[in-house]
């Protein structure tokens, strides 16, 4: 029942979970409930990708048809188990600012999952960078790039650009790895050989980007400019800025349906590329099928 509280354990932590009826997704139904339990089937899966990131949540307390806040900060209340971490508050070229810092809870369990899940963080976003034992953020080990299609192109135009994206990558001794962003395009992520700092790991994000954009000027534009994209495919480096945070593989996403950002295979974004209809945003019932199928298909191939 709405209202209702319940103390569940999970894995030797006692939470307190309410609400499970509420409707997260009013397009589909999709509940507290089943927003919980999507996390606990694909946590086997998620949790590795978001071992020692700092974690900054969207959340959305009434559901996808009200209001939404990002969160940086652990809340208050955060159980005590809850690992941490302090991070320096930086500027957009990635120096310290005023000494400010960051406290960010960090996923390495089911329970802290399920604890999140339970406030209505639907949405986990986090940074290129992994923090050390000592508690600091340590240098990039990968880099994103997000491919956002401008109107009237879509998915489809997007899956046509990656393909160059990869290639371009490939250049460079990097193999991407596709993910649906479970909103309107993809993002390609790749292993670092040895961690950068994220000023050069942007600049190389950068310099692929601006190549395809004098490549292919009529598709492609890494200019932030709205106006300009058009048509177009932009491709955002940005992201792989210290402060700046992506969407992680498998997380929801806080849209009209539950989709997720979902791993997917470079033959699927082939068949994008030639297809309109040939690869489309997943849910995240699909996703855990896919699975239980296919397994991790963002697990690094190294």
């Amino acid at each position: 029942m709405a209202g209702e509280e319940l103390l569940v354990d999970v894995e030797g932590r006692t939470l307190r979970i309410s609400n499970l009826d509420k409707v997260m997704y009013p397009a589909t139904g999709t509940t507290k409930g089943e927003v919980l339990q999507y996390y606990a089937r694909i946590a086997p899966t998620l949790l590795p990708h978001l071992a020692d990131r700092a974690v900054t949540r969207i959340r959305w307390p009434h559901g996808t048809g009200g209001s939404s806040f990002f969160e940086k900060n652990a809340p208050g209340g955060t159980p005590s188990w809850v690992r941490t971490v302090s991070v320096p508050t930086t500027g957009s070229r990635g120096e310290s600012r005023h000494g400010d810092r960051l406290v960010f809870p960090v996923v390495d369990d089911l329970a802290t999952l399920t604890w999140l899940a339970n406030l209505a963080a639907l949405e986990l976003h986090v940074h290129q960078w992994r923090v050390g034992r000592n508690g600091r953020p340590r240098n990039a080990d990968r880099i994103v790039i997000d491919l956002d299609p401008g109107d009237p192109a879509g998915l489809h135009e997007c899956c046509q650009v990656a393909l160059l994206v990869r290639e371009r990558l490939a250049e460079r001794g990097l193999e991407a790895r596709p993910v649906t962003s479970g909103s309107k395009g993809l993002h390609l992520y790749a292993t670092l050989p040895r961690r950068l700092a994220p000023a050069d790991s942007t600049e190389l994000a950068k310099q692929v980007a601006e190549e395809l954009s004098a490549a292919h000027p009529r598709r492609v534009t890494a200019t932030m400019t709205k106006a300009r994209r058009g048509g177009k495919v932009f491709l955002d480096w940005s992201q792989n800025a210290g402060s700046k945070t992506t969407i992680t593989p498998y997380s929801l996403r806080g849209r009209e349906r539950p989709y997720v950002a979902a791993p997917v295979s470079w033959g699927e974004v082939e068949a994008g590329a030639e297809d309109p209809l040939g690869l489309e945003q997943l849910r995240f019932e699909e996703v855990v099928e896919r699975v239980e199928e296919r397994g991790d298909l963002f697990a690094d191939p190294s």
